[in-house]
């Protein structure tokens, strides 16, 4: 195999051949006697995109098969010499590394091009002759398609320093601020750093060291959008919209266009608050009781979602071009895509967003957003730590939900968040119906992995996965133990209990016994009175009112429902 191919070649081209075109990461083409001109906009595309294969002799009219009489060594040559190799000026500006090989295709030889990324600072590759604007191509499944000016200005400006946060807000006066989130702005900051502010002594002063406002009462884009009264009046694209659709994907046909939508504006506090709540209410919950009081576990957890939604208005691009851009967020039956304008900044990538170092490309508005509090929660907006994403991925799989999902594009950024409801309701029931103790949200959370993975798990195991201490696990599985839920079956190894290993016969003899009396009884009653454990009682019931050994009376969602023996 070519050491150009991640697979053999043959089962690349059998691949092609099955789907009838070319992919996302393969390009092929005839060049039977000379290099097909409109090579050059693949080569720009995967330079610009994530990289590539082309195979040139491959005929995909002819269902990809080898061209007849390919000059092999002409079309090397014009390759080499116009991506600049051969001493003549290159055809494409900004050229990327390659790397050639020759491999063989029904007996005949084709010429295989391994282009590879450029670095972010290098991009755009794009064709001399047409110019960035127009000469810039990326890769969308088969096609190489012409990159817009918004994704071209992304790319240009992804490491440079950006003062859009610092913009003059036209017409906006100090008037459009809110006055008591501007003093609470100036008393946390005055108490993250006490430098801040000194020589600032009056009102004005203070907005202007705070990027608030300029030397000449003119209100800054990050001040009005953290203290402004309603800055969808000089701004009005700048909110969340929140839309819930009814299939996996929108506008299914048949189907209304949204199920429920919200566009949630004024300050980026007020935002995020509105759109977590318009996502709150369309997520199912899981009510869970502790002590006299209960609290709702959402599918996704809240903290998630804030950070989600703080990091999309923070971070997003601010530029004129994106202005009129909207944060969306879109709920689907089996995840949330939370997008805002603007790719990463900073040489951020897919692979170092959790490295916990925080590069922003609004620094005046990150500024404040650390010192601007929520308006229905407690703490600021953002901490500014580079600890957001890691708290994202720690929270979601210690609760066994899988990590966030990052779809980068040059001129956006996703993340998406797959919905566990259906699964959360399940281990819901599961647990009503074999537990009859109170369970920690941790115990809870062990039980539903270890019931997705087999039931029989080790202490390595649920450590890696869900990122607790080994120690940590040891002590709550014990007492799950201690709960009959758990049984070890070796060392630092657990198992759920299967309550169908048990004599089914006996149990219910056991149960039937303790029913014979004629009187109404509950599950626990019924525990105590046979003896069997609550847990497998429950397990039993059912079963034996399948097969008309009792009767039941009352809801089956009732903790007091009475069984009588038939």
């Amino acid at each position: 195999m070519s050491m150009l191919l991640d697979e053999p070649l043959g089962l690349i081209v059998e691949r092609l051949r099955r789907r009838g075109t070319d992919d996302a990461s393969v390009e092929v083409k005839a060049c039977t006697n000379k290099l097909s001109a409109d090579v050059w906009e693949t080569v720009s595309a995967f330079a610009n995109t994530a990289g590539g294969l082309i195979i040139l002799g491959l005929n995909e009219a002819e269902g990809f098969v080898p061209s007849a009489n390919f000059a092999i060594d002409r079309v090397r040559d014009q390759f080499v010499s116009g991506i600049g190799d051969g001493g003549s000026a290159a055809v494409v500006t900004h050229a990327p590394r390659y790397e050639l090989d020759r491999g063989e295709v029904d007996g005949l030889q084709v010429l295989l091009v391994r282009i590879f990324e450029l670095e972010l600072k290098a991009k755009p590759c794009y064709i001399g002759a047409r110019g960035v604007q127009n000469g810039s191509y990326k890769r969308v499944d088969d096609k190489d398609i012409k990159m817009s000016p918004a994704e071209l200005y992304e790319l240009q400006s992804a490491l440079l320093p950006s003062d859009a946060d610092d913009t003059v807000v036209s017409e906006a006066t100090v008037e459009d601020l809110d006055p008591d989130v501007v003093r609470s702005i100036i008393a946390n900051r005055r108490l993250q750093t006490p430098r801040v502010l000194r020589g600032a002594d009056t009102l004005e002063k203070q907005l202007v060291r705070l990027n608030i406002t300029t030397k000449d009462g003119a209100v800054k884009l990050a001040g009005l959008l953290s203290a402004g009264i309603y800055p969808q009046q000089f701004y009005p694209k700048l909110m969340i919209d929140v839309a819930v659709h009814s299939d996996v994907e929108k506008s299914a046909p048949g189907q209304p266009r949204f199920i429920d939508r919200q566009l949630c504006d004024g300050p980026i506090p007020a935002c995020i608050e509105d759109a977590l709540a318009a996502i709150g209410r369309n997520l199912r919950k899981a009510a869970i009781v502790q002590g006299a009081g209960r609290r709702d576990d959402w599918e996704v957890p809240q903290e998630v979602l804030r950070e989600a939604l703080a990091n999309a208005c923070i971070h997003r691009e601010y530029s004129p071009m994106f202005v009129g851009q909207a944060v969306s967020v879109d709920i689907y039956p089996d995840r949330i895509e939370i997008k805002n304008p603007g790719g990463l900044w900073g040489g951020k990538t897919v692979d170092n967003l959790a490295d916990g170092e925080s590069r922003c490309r609004n620094p005046k508005l990150m500024s404040l957003m650390g010192a601007t509090p929520l308006e229905h929660a407690e703490g600021a907006v953002a901490e500014s730590q580079g600890s957001g994403i890691p708290a994202m991925i720690r929270e979601m799989e210690s609760r066994s939900l899988g990590r966030p999902k990052f779809i980068v594009k040059a001129d956006s950024f996703t993340v998406l968040l797959s919905r566990h409801g259906a699964e959360l309701a399940e281990n819901r029931m599961w647990i009503q119906g074999h537990v009859d103790t109170e369970l920690t949200h941790r115990e809870e959370t062990l039980l539903m992995f270890m019931r997705e993975h087999g039931c029989v798990c080790d202490v390595q195991k649920i450590r890696e996965a869900l990122k607790w201490d080994s120690d940590d696990i040891r002590l709550i599985c014990g007492d799950l133990v201690d709960k009959h839920v758990l049984s070890k079956c070796g060392k630092d190894t657990f198992e759920i209990i299967d309550m169908s290993r048990e004599s089914s016969a006996s149990t219910a003899d056991r149960i039937l016994e303790a029913l014979s009396a004629g009187m109404d009884m509950t599950a626990r009653e019924i525990a105590v009175a046979s003896g069997v454990k609550i847990s497998s009682v429950r397990y039993h019931l059912p079963k034996m009112a399948d097969k008309g050994l009792i009767e039941v009376m009352g809801s089956s969602t009732s903790r007091n429902r009475r069984y009588r023996k038939r």
